[in-house]
């Protein structure tokens, strides 16, 4: 899957909704009933970062969820990649990127979403054919307006900006012309999941669904 390809895929993942969960899963239990709480709530982008020890099953769980479009976070490495793929992400997310996770995605044929943040980071994904970027860290690179700012010597280039944003802030990113979605875990509290209270997780997600974007 060439890189031009993939920006097509992850601009269609991430035209689904404005915002895409970012999610921290520990208990497996917890994986089946969030993804139905989320896609219930019209966020069907699911993110699922690589950082616990059930990631792996849990993106397996996940992608049963009628409705659901299920992706890996935090892949770091070609082993990553090929791990994620075979759980059954349909997607890829990276908090950088190197040009062995590059090649891995796309030999893999795993649409990435790959990050950036900083000009030349920017410039040197839209090189390799990377239209659609993630900035990372979103809220600690410069933000909102960062993003608008390097709208203008790069317009190629669209964005789905993770780290530090809340549905207070959200807002600022998502009214940006270069700016197809938002990243966040706000979503998906860790005390309404551990509680089971998949109801007021659906009730964020459609909070988060009706935001406008520009």
């Amino acid at each position: 899957m060439t890189p031009a390809a993939q920006s097509l895929k992850a601009a269609e993942i991430c035209r689904l909704a404005p915002v895409v969960p970012v999610l921290v899963i520990d208990d497996l239990a917890h994986a089946r009933p969030l993804a139905a709480a989320l896609v219930a709530g019209g966020l069907p982008a699911l993110e699922v970062t690589l950082r616990t020890p059930v990631a792996l099953d849990a993106i397996r769980a996940m992608s049963e969820v009628p409705g659901g479009v299920v992706g890996a976070g935090t892949l770091l490495t070609p082993a990553d990649v090929k791990a994620a793929k075979a759980a059954g992400a349909t997607f890829g997310v990276s908090p950088g990127a190197t040009d062995r996770l590059i090649a891995a995605c796309e030999d893999e044929g795993l649409p990435l979403l790959p990050g950036a943040a900083t000009a030349s980071e920017i410039m040197a994904l839209l090189e390799k054919g990377y239209t659609v970027q993630k900035f990372f860290p979103a809220e600690q690179a410069g933000g909102a307006a960062y993003l608008k700012s390097i709208g203008s010597p790069i317009p190629q280039v669209r964005f789905c900006p993770t780290g530090g944003i809340s549905l207070k802030i959200a807002p600022d990113y998502l009214g940006l012309k270069n700016i197809l979605c938002v990243g966040g875990s706000w979503v998906a509290p860790k005390d309404a999941m551990s509680k089971g209270d998949w109801a007021a997780i659906t009730t964020l997600a459609r909070e988060a669904a009706a935001l406008p974007r520009a």
